[in-house]
């Protein structure tokens, strides 16, 4: 079964950009659809970004115009540009296998996740 480690955050100030990245531990190819997600302290895990292998792409309301999702199959990794950050986008960022491009219900196990802050 798909495992994934998550990268790439750190501390930036608001305005800034990061690059998260999702590696595989397997081929990425047969996989339909792949999801970012955040948790901030307090606050319920969500979707940030869905993109399809046919390349369709949906993000959560609060990040449109500043998030891009990308996939490369042959690297088995998922990224998630971050330009224009906000102070509000701080969380812990995760990578998931939804049910299919339409859900929010995820198939495996939550990883590490990786850290975004964003100071004002």
């Amino acid at each position: 079964q798909v495992q994934f480690v998550e990268s790439g955050g750190g501390l930036v100030q608001a305005g800034g950009s990061l690059r998260l990245s999702c590696v595989a531990s397997g081929s990425t190819r047969s996989i339909d659809a792949v999801g970012w997600y955040r948790q901030a302290p307090g606050k319920q895990r969500g979707m940030v970004a869905t993109i399809s292998n046919s390349g369709d792409q949906k993000y959560t309301d609060s990040v449109k115009g500043r998030f891009t999702i990308s996939r490369d199959n042959a690297k088995n990794t998922v990224y998630l540009q971050m330009d224009n950050l906000k102070p509000e986008d701080t969380a812990v960022y995760y990578c998931n296998i939804p049910y299919d491009y339409y859900s929010d219900w995820v198939t495996r196990p939550w990883g590490q996740g990786t850290q975004v802050t964003v100071s004002s």
